[in-house]
């Protein structure tokens, strides 16, 4: 089991001058975990793992405007007298879904059924009174940066040795604390490597939520055609239909077996 390696760091982010760091390549030297090549990983405090949580939202990698957000929330936290695992929490959290994003969320969770198997009224209450239900989380868990910018899943994560190290330190130990959670991938490349994992043994299949479009406002067709919000007739050339229905009647009749189980 990989240590927490907060407690090398929290020091260094108490004293971090964050106004001077403008871009990945300006990031201190201290904050280094791994480099090989062009590819570059650099720690950030999302050590924080829910215990109770049921859905897992699995983002690629937290990117240099979330590693700055996050540094700025531990930093407050920590000169505010506060312990370990609140620093930890507060960092992990901080910015988490954001603007328009969830509302879209919300809603592809409750149109494939999400909330009955949780036993709740709606996923609304997943970022309120159920938040403790919910870990947000990356497959890369670290900021990885491809020559200074932030890896945006190319090439593929499993087919790396050195990225899949990093999935297997952080995020598989991760995922081996929730063993019966959901696992919802944000986007292509994070979904394939939930798939490697399934095959490594590390999560059950059947507990990857394929298909969902993801949340964002640049989503937003997808999104309303997933939510019979807007006419199959009405799309543009760049929505895939066809594959949409398919992706919604896989995730309904998965979400119902889950339910009955």
């Amino acid at each position: 089991m990989t240590p927490i390696l907060f407690p090398q760091y929290a020091d260094a982010i108490r004293d971090l001058d964050l106004a001077a760091i403008d871009s990945a390549a300006s990031l201190p030297e201290r904050f280094l975990l791994a480099r090989e090549g062009k590819f570059s990983v650099h720690y950030i405090p999302f050590e924080y793992v829910n215990p109770a949580a049921r859905i897992v939202v699995v983002g690629i990698a937290p990117g240099f405007a979330q590693w700055k957000n996050a540094m700025r929330e531990a930093q407050r936290r920590i000169k505010a007298g506060a312990g370990q695992d609140e620093v930890l929490r507060a960092a992990r959290l901080a910015g988490a879904f954001s603007g328009a994003i969830r509302p879209n969320f919300i809603a592809l969770l409750d149109a494939i059924g999400v909330q009955r198997w949780l036993g709740i009224e709606g996923c609304a209450s997943l970022f309120d009174a159920h938040a403790h239900l919910v870990q947000i989380s990356a497959i890369l868990r670290h900021p990885v940066f491809v020559d200074g910018r932030n890896y945006s899943g190319t090439p593929g994560m499993a087919k790396l040795p050195f990225l899949r190290e990093q999935v297997l330190r952080y995020f598989a130990q991760e995922a081996a604390r929730l063993p019966d959670a959901l696992y919802i991938p944000m986007g292509g490349s994070v979904a394939e490597g939930l798939d490697w994992l399934a095959r490594e043994g590390v999560i059950r299949r059947d507990r990857i939520l394929h298909g969902l479009p993801h949340p964002s406002g640049a989503n937003a067709e997808r999104v309303a055609y997933f939510l019979g919000r807007k006419e199959r007739a009405t799309l543009s050339s760049r929505t895939n239909a066809r594959q949409i229905d398919a992706s919604r009647a896989t995730l309904l009749a998965q979400m119902a077996s889950l339910t009955e189980g």
